[in-house]
């Protein structure tokens, strides 16, 4: 491989790298977004909730007059309270989380965890091809290397949209007491995941792509080989 077609590759890689930190951050962690039920009263506890792709945390959390707004639901969930975490009962039999008891909500969840699983699965492949691909006559391996990250970008902004819709679907439900949401800190790893890797997948194939004719009258044949 070419010096200053390594540093490209190089630079473009240590982008991707990143993109995989945040795709993992958001996989493995539980913010996803935050719910919030109506507060009937002040001083008086209510319960707030903050979910990922394998399970869900509630907070008890004291309202106190003047303190908070209650039209704003209970919350906001920074505010200290007893803290519970649980799998989701599709992931992990005899534990109870009434939030996804609806059928649609479960494929909902579901999907949007089998979806991550591809992602995170491309992202391995990727990096692997990546780094074999450093070796003497085989920066072959960087097209299906930038294909993998660009796949995996694809899959977990597929995964985002299932993860909304999901939310969207739970807010509006009459099975559920949730009134308020936002999406949290996970969800916007996510999003940055799928920026990086897709835009830095399409430049590394566009990088490991054989070296186009300077002249009219030049073919790939005459170009200068790349090893």
């Amino acid at each position: 491989m070419a010096e200053g077609k390594t540093c490209k590759v190089r630079v473009t890689f240590a982008i991707i790298l990143i993109g995989v930190a945040l795709m993992f951050t958001a996989v493995v962690t539980d913010h996803w977004a935050v719910l919030s039920p109506k507060v009937e009263e002040y001083n008086a506890t209510c319960e707030a909730a903050h979910f990922g792709l394998w399970r869900i945390c509630t907070k008890r959390i004291f309202m106190k007059e003047n303190e908070t707004d209650k039209e704003k639901g209970c919350g906001p969930i920074s505010l200290p309270g007893e803290r519970n975490c649980s799998y989701f009962t599709h992931f992990v039999s005899g534990e109870s989380t009434e939030i996804f008891e609806v059928s649609t909500q479960r494929e909902y969840s579901i999907s949007a965890a089998a979806i991550a699983i591809f992602s995170v699965g491309f992202s391995i492949i990727g990096t692997i091809c990546v780094l074999l691909s450093f070796r003497k006559k085989m920066d072959y391996l960087l097209r299906p290397a930038a294909m993998f990250y660009t796949f995996s970008g694809l899959c977990i902004i597929i995964s985002v949209e299932v993860m909304r819709q999901s939310v969207k679907r739970m807010i509006d439900s009459d099975y559920t007491v949730w009134i308020e949401y936002h999406y949290s800190w996970s969800f916007a790893c996510a999003c940055a995941s799928f920026v990086l890797l897709f835009i830095c997948g399409i430049a590394l194939l566009l990088i490991s792509l054989p070296r186009m004719p300077q002249n009219p009258w030049e073919t790939c044949m005459d170009a200068e080989p790349e090893h």
